[in-house]
């Protein structure tokens, strides 16, 4: 299909994904040309494209009264920009993917067929259910634009959590169920949270999932080509490294700690002790430096005896740094 397109609207780019597709071109003459040819290629194969779910959209302006489009769960839109606030290819404008408002209706849907189902539940049941639900739509959105739409859903989320509450204990006052329910009394904020006695369980926000650009795969690179470096670098992982060494090679994004250069597939490396306590394993005290840089760290702390200069006359005189004139270098 993409070979297809290439052929004959020159310039025209297609994504897909299972039988979900979109067309991008910067002139819509070539995307209705698009559409006239992919319809005569399906046809061979008895299929058509759904009516309800087929139209042309511009990303920065409208067309039959909405911009831009949504694409797998995407909302993907482009806003105009000062040239200071656009990037360096895309002057004047913006474009943003955040999560499509129908998303976001279905989740929010999920979560609340979960809460109704659990009305007399404990409320460590029902966080356990509500946990993988967020963490895993959460995750799915987290290359993205996300924070705001997370940030709704939140807000969204306690007010149906304080209606189910408030169902459980119409006659108590909301102060009650605020301490019952919630940390807020416990100086630990609004955190749905089950008491000690029920396993001590926390809902999961879904603000806390961190937003992690991603990052393409360069298009000389495979999973096959030896170099561990990069590899380990972007997965946390590698067959030929330990899992420990794998981690903190994309903690530091590849590089050593203490010289600030790119970790090479020929490079020896040593994981070091922070606290300089061999002991303490903890990961916040883990860091990985070339072999060489850990013996210099190691020289430098064990190095309790210094060079002490030599007085070069014999009146105690000692060389002094010369203060250079406006342009001159330092003697």
């Amino acid at each position: 299909m993409e070979k297809y397109i290439a052929r004959y609207c020159k310039g025209a780019r297609v994504i897909r994904y299972a039988d979900d597709l979109v067309v991008i071109h910067p002139e819509r003459q070539v995307i209705e040309r698009a559409q006239q040819l992919l319809s005569k290629w399906l046809e061979k194969m008895g299929l058509v494209f759904k009516p309800n779910k087929t139209r042309i959209r511009h990303t920065l302006n409208a067309v039959d009264g909405q911009i831009g489009f949504d694409f797998l769960g995407f909302s993907i839109r482009q806003y105009r920009m000062s040239k200071y606030k656009s990037g360096r290819s895309m002057k004047g404008y913006k474009t943003i993917i955040q999560p499509s408002q129908a998303a976001m209706q279905s989740h929010l849907q999920r979560l609340q067929a979960v809460i109704r189902s659990h009305k007399a539940a404990p409320q460590a049941a029902l966080i356990q259910h509500l946990n993988p639900i967020i963490r895993g739509w959460s995750a799915y959105f987290s290359a993205e634009c996300s924070k705001k739409a997370y940030a709704k859903l939140d807000y969204l989320l306690y007010q149906k959590l304080r209606a189910w509450a408030y169902r459980r204990h119409p006659n108590k006052s909301g102060y009650w169920r605020a301490s019952r329910y919630w940390l807020v009394n416990q100086r630990a904020g609004w955190v749905f949270a089950a008491k000690q006695g029920e396993s001590g369980v926390q809902l999961r926000p879904h603000v806390e999932t961190p937003i992690v650009q991603h990052v393409k795969v360069q298009g000389n690179r495979s999973p096959f080509d030896g170099d561990w470096s990069y590899w380990a670098m972007r997965m946390g992982k590698h067959p030929e490294l330990p899992k420990q060494i794998a981690q903190l090679l994309k903690q530091q994004r590849g590089q050593c700690s203490y010289c600030k250069l790119y970790f090479k597939s020929e490079d020896l490396m040593e994981v070091h002790q922070v606290d300089g306590n061999h002991q303490n394993h903890k990961r916040g005290n883990l860091t990985l430096l070339h072999q060489h840089c850990h013996d210099q760290v190691h020289s430098g702390m064990h190095d309790k005896h210094p060079v002490v200069e030599e007085p070069d006359e014999p009146n105690g005189s000692r060389p002094v740094l010369q203060t250079s004139r406006a342009g001159d270098c330092p003697a």
